[in-house]
């Protein structure tokens, strides 16, 4: 007679099953920075801490679980999964500051691995729909179009920037303007800060009354505004209709029809050239890495001899790194976005024949860009959220004070590169020294 014994058992089967509190424990230690408490009642950390974390659901944590790292917090917290008290949705910048700094993960073992899924349940590890503001993953939209397509970045365009006109006036404030500001000191207005930027591009690239300026990727068209009340013929181009029907609203009204359009186009459909320069402004993010060798060269394609380019777009502290964005930032922010070093970009321009003048960083600014922007939402979060949801208003709230971070922290920097095309003798016609004030 045959005789069966019990199976041994398992590492799943073994141990009690763990509240959420004591999962976190073994992911992050004891000492949390702020206090956690979950539905199961379960707690982790300080009564007194100043930043309290509620996970209201198990599919909060299937979200934490199935996508670890800042995708899954984010689809916790847009969807409102896990709440943060002590600090506003629209400028969580304290809290991320705080978790940041103090916050730090650890690999569990393999039994703790199989205690923590024994401990979830199968059904929580199951992937769910995330929250509607999310775009399609990178694979599925490559499946769905050539990346960079003119069809494609319209799309990833109309993605981020044509969310509501009326939204971005609270946020950006009177200039409507969403490229860095640039700051003379810490405590000037994110409005002077900014007619400063426009000041600074417009003499960088030595313009003068009767001179004609490309501006590619416009936005609603304060640099195109800008230069052209100073005489300055100027042609702005933007992939959103909302920013171009907006952008030429605001020409109309200020009469400067005579010599400033914004038009809803893609920047490779413009046919004009001989421009005296070309501002390119917070668009290099958005065309992809691999696409600087044509964009630079179709810039070279549209500039004069000694005509100049301005170049300012946000980088990488170095030129190793991926140029992908991180998760929450590819799904919710900026699709197909991609980053590279201030060094690549400077390679990109030189290799299509065009002569580097000058560069500089201006990381610091951006990061009290970014403070200003946070302000202007907590200050107007009713009415944003009234205009695009609450969902989409914390997409905002969680991008903007985390960028601030990374741009303090030295994680992304903000470069100017200044270059000239020259004529086939090699003349530049320039200054010697620099012309504008810094």
């Amino acid at each position: 007679m045959t005789t069966f014994k019990d199976p041994k058992p398992t590492l799943a089967s073994t141990g009690p099953k763990l509240s959420i509190a004591e999962i976190l424990e073994i992911v992050v230690g004891k000492d949390l920075p702020v206090r956690f408490t979950a539905y199961d009642g379960s707690s982790l950390g300080s009564p007194d801490a100043r930043f309290h974390l509620h996970l209201r659901s198990p599919r909060g944590t299937t979200y934490l679980v199935t996508a670890p790292g800042d995708l899954g917090l984010a689809r916790a917290y847009i969807s409102g999964d896990l709440e943060i008290f002590g600090s506003h949705p629209g400028n969580p910048y304290e809290v991320l500051r705080v978790l940041g700094e103090h916050l730090h993960f650890s690999r569990p073992s393999a039994r703790e691995l199989a205690q923590i899924t024994r401990s979830l349940g199968w059904d929580v590890l199951k992937p769910v729909a995330p929250p509607p503001q999310e775009s399609l993953p990178r694979w599925r939209r490559i499946a769905e179009g050539l990346r960079h397509s003119k069809t494609r970045d319209a799309e990833s365009i109309h993605h981020h920037y044509d969310v509501s006109n009326a939204f971005y006036e609270k946020v950006l404030g009177p200039s409507m303007t969403y490229t860095c500001a640039a700051y003379e000191s810490e405590d000037q207005s994110l409005e002077d800060a900014q007619d400063n930027k426009y000041r600074l591009v417009f003499e960088k690239l030595n313009l003068k009354e009767g001179d004609r300026l490309l501006d590619i990727g416009c936005g609603w068209g304060g640099m195109v505004r800008y230069a052209a009340r100073r005489g300055v013929k100027t042609i702005g181009v933007t992939l959103s209709a909302e920013q171009a029907e907006w952008a030429q609203k605001a020409i109309v009204d200020e009469g400067l029809s005579g010599v400033a359009e914004v038009r809803h186009s893609d920047y490779r459909d413009i046919t004009e050239t001989g421009f005296d320069a070309v501002s390119s402004i917070g668009l290099t993010e958005h065309i992809g890495v691999h696409n600087y060798p044509s964009y630079f060269e179709f810039i070279k394609s549209k500039l004069r001899d000694g005509g100049i380019l301005l170049n300012h777009c946000i980088t990488r502290p170095d030129n190793k790194h991926h140029a992908r964005a991180g998760g929450f930032i590819d799904r919710y922010v900026f699709p197909d976005g991609e980053l590279t070093g201030s060094g690549r970009i400077i390679t990109e321009i030189q290799d299509v024949g065009l002569e580097v003048r000058h560069e500089e960083n201006l990381r610091e600014s951006y990061a009290l860009t970014l403070a200003g922007w946070c302000r202007n939402l907590e200050a107007n979060w009713d009415d944003c959220v009234a205009e695009v949801g609450e969902g989409t208003a914390k997409v905002w709230g969680l991008y903007m004070a985390g960028s601030q971070l990374g741009f303090e922290r030295n994680t992304v920097q903000l470069h100017q590169v200044l270059a000239v095309k020259l004529d086939d003798r090699g003349r530049a016609d320039l200054p010697l020294r620099p012309w504008w004030r810094a």
